[in-house]
């Protein structure tokens, strides 16, 4: 097969991906490895380029930054990759996520296949805020041309289709792989006690001010405790930083025990966990939750938000703890909880890698998506 997927955030060195692009870092090497030609159509600042990494053909794309049109220029540009792809080797799989549709060109022989990772209704209704009307235009046209989805949780599958009807078309759910080889267990005596992680972008859908203000009642008990925060400071449309408003919130005397470290990449990330007594991740809405799965793949106690995919990725009292993101109460007691009882919190750290090691290992996750590609490919002739 040859799949192409579009993108604009595929990993590149000193460039900042998100959750996309650490999705495709592990699976577009994996499939490639098992004998497919696999294409990255991806949008750059930069000039055009084409590279090759880990077998993965990479084509770099200019986007324009003209105002008004630049949507319609990349749109172009993207389009004309994709016919120079397929005369070339002709696809078939096109991947992309919720918009990556809106204005390509609908082309016979090609699957098109949207994978949900959580697009701008999904976001809009778990962070309460206003739909764009345009945003919501180029999903729903985006959706259209789509001829199968996979949704990477049960959780974003339900809730986009309240949104984006998905009518009759074949919808399987299949969760991301967790690089096994990157985020490897840890025995135990590595733990730095009362070492508490939060990894993610420092913004509020995030749940990090809500853990921020759990600290004090943590420290009441463990005075020892300190909170180290791994992440990039989100800023809005005029540039304000979310840290900066953080910050003016959390009382002098608890500052010493909060330190902020700025962002890490995923090469660094394991160690961050591995000296972590417990990692927290209050998150108010996600599609899956990565982040919480590798440090449950490096065998660490993980305290998890109860709202949207929280249950399927963590089995409360059994593989890791539940928390409710929006009462730092909760989450204070769930700290509380986790150093209290140390026996408790590495019986249910090594379910929680358990788990990903059966659920989330890579070959297990690319078989099942291989056949999926398969049957659609099959279906669409």
């Amino acid at each position: 097969m040859h799949i192409c997927f579009l993108t604009n955030e595929y990993p590149r060195h000193g460039i900042a991906h998100g959750g996309i692009g650490s999705f495709l870092k592990v699976f577009c090497p994996a499939l490639v490895r098992s004998g497919h030609k696999v294409s990255v159509i991806n949008g750059t600042t930069g000039p055009r380029e084409i590279i090759q990494i880990e077998g993965v053909t990479i084509i770099y794309t200019p986007f324009s930054r003209t105002k008004g049109l630049g949507w319609y220029l990349n749109n172009r540009a993207v389009d004309r990759e994709i016919e120079i792809l397929n005369k070339e080797t002709p696809i078939d799989i096109l991947e992309g996520s919720e918009m990556s549709f809106s204005f390509v060109t609908k082309r016979k022989n090609i699957v098109y296949l949207i994978r949900l990772h959580g697009g701008h209704n999904f976001f809009a209704e778990g962070e309460k805020r206003e739909v764009s009307k345009w945003k919501s235009f180029q999903e729903k046209r985006s959706f259209k041309k789509a001829d199968c989805f996979i949704g990477v949780s049960d959780y974003v599958v339900k809730h986009t289709s309240k949104f984006l009807p998905l009518g009759s078309k074949p919808v399987q759910v299949i969760k991301n792989p967790i690089n096994l080889t990157v985020f490897e267990e840890n025995g135990f005596d590595k733990i730095d006690p009362y070492n508490l992680v939060f990894a993610g972008t420092i913004v509020e859908k995030k749940g990090i001010r809500q853990l921020c203000e759990a600290i004090p009642k943590v420290l009441s008990k463990f005075p020892q405790v300190k909170l180290n925060v791994y992440g990039r400071d989100w800023k809005d449309s005029k540039g304000n930083s979310y840290l900066k408003k953080l910050m003016g919130t959390i009382p002098d005397k608890v500052k010493p025990q909060i330190v902020f470290h700025g962002p890490v990449n995923q090469q660094q990330l394991p160690e961050v966990f591995r000296t972590a007594h417990v990692c927290v991740f209050p998150s108010h809405v996600e599609t899956l939750g990565l982040v919480a799965l590798e440090a449950m793949a490096t065998g660490r106690a993980v305290i998890y938000t109860k709202e949207g995919p929280g249950p399927e990725v963590i089995e409360d009292g059994v593989s890791g703890w539940l928390c409710d993101p929006f009462n730092p109460e909760d989450i204070a007691d769930k700290i509380i909880e986790v150093l209290s009882d140390e026996k408790e919190m590495k019986r249910r750290a090594l379910e929680g890698l358990k788990k990903v090691k059966t659920e989330f290992d890579i070959e297990t996750i690319l078989a099942d998506n291989i056949i999926f590609y398969l049957k659609m490919i099959k279906s669409n002739k």
